[in-house]
């Protein structure tokens, strides 16, 4: 089965090819990454009309990179949420139109169901269920319970805000360029990770909090340079030497990095009988959490970020799993609030 995958829930235009939900057959990615560095993160606005310009040129390159014609197409699959609204309507109308025009079925996908699903593209070996998976994101931090092919039980969230949104925070902090987390994993090469002692936030159960965890960073960032915590955040860039930036990046990477292991050790104490554990998301790229989860899965590095791929593939496996395609003319683009829904 060959499917096109298009995903447009934030600040990348993708579309991808994929057949079987594992060969990929083209994945061609257009970022917005270049425009938004200028603003330290992503303006709705400014991202819809960009995916506007970009949508149809990225179709038609992935249909002629993967040497394909539209007769050769079985279904089309487009994230249909969570994401930005203006980004998610350009999307799934161009989806909708699409398959309206070429008769072909289309499935909404959930957009942190695709990245999951990246786990199993390319990969010689699969994971086996159950398994859990770690979803960390600029969005979301969650882990997921799996008995089997599109089966999701969400066993723990965050709070407030998620790690790669924390990321991004503290690299601003920092002085840092969007986007936070390649940067901190840059200047953390060079630091001292153990330099600056940061808590761990006291949260039951399966749960994350990584707000109080951005401003511990900021409260030392502040005591480190001699001012008051009234000084305000953007300037205390011009205070830091390079080494001290370094110093807190990789302080904070390493913080960060043992919550999420922590908090994925209790999960497989509470769910002895899982088999597999799959991390997700754009978080997942980190060199830093890949050593430190030796036994997971992960997705190749160019699969972390959002990309057309992953979407086609977890459309395969909603077919598999007896899913029905979506009405193309009732297609609506609301979030829906769970991924269990």
């Amino acid at each position: 089965m060959i499917i096109l995958g298009i995903e447009t829930s934030c600040d990348e235009t993708a579309a991808a090819v994929v057949r079987d939900g594992r060969e990929i057959l083209s994945n061609v990615v257009v970022s917005q990454i270049d425009i938004f560095a200028e603003y330290g993160g992503v303006i709705p606005e400014i991202a819809a009309r960009s995916h506007l310009e970009a949508m149809m040129p990225v179709v038609n390159r992935a249909l002629s990179d993967a040497g394909v014609s539209w007769d050769e197409i079985d279904a089309i699959a487009v994230t249909h949420a969570p994401g930005l609204l203006g980004s998610l309507l350009i999307g799934t109308l161009t989806a909708r139109t699409l398959a309206i025009l070429h008769n072909k079925p289309l499935y909404a996908v959930h957009h942190l169901k695709s990245h999951v699903y990246a786990n199993w593209i390319s990969k010689m070996a699969l994971p086996q269920f159950p398994l859990l998976a770690l979803v960390v994101s600029g969005g979301h931090t969650q882990i997921l319970y799996m008995k089997g092919h599109n089966q999701f039980e969400i066993i723990g969230t965050t709070h407030d805000d998620a790690v790669g949104e924390c990321f991004d925070k503290v690299a601003k902090i920092l002085g840092l360029p969007y986007p936070g987390g390649p940067s901190i994993a840059k200047a953390a090469l060079s630091g001292d990770s153990g330099r600056f002692k940061l808590p761990h936030p006291k949260v039951e159960g399966l749960d994350f909090s990584f707000s109080g965890l951005k401003t511990a960073v900021l409260r030392a960032v502040q005591k480190e340079v001699g001012v008051p915590i009234s000084y305000p955040s953007h300037k205390l860039k011009e205070l830091l030497s390079e080494k001290q930036i370094c110093d807190f990046a990789a302080s904070f990477q390493r913080t960060a990095v043992e919550i999420l292991r922590e908090k994925l050790e209790m999960a497989l104490v509470e769910h002895p009988d899982v088999k597999s554990v799959v991390v997700a998301g754009g978080v997942s790229a980190n060199e830093i959490l890949r050593k430190a989860l030796p036994d997971a899965y992960f997705p190749a590095p160019s699969l972390s970020g959002d990309n057309g791929a992953m979407v086609a593939a977890a459309c395969y496996y909603e077919i598999q799993s007896g899913v029905e395609p979506t009405d193309p003319y009732k297609l609506d683009i609301y979030p829906r609030i769970s991924i269990e829904n």
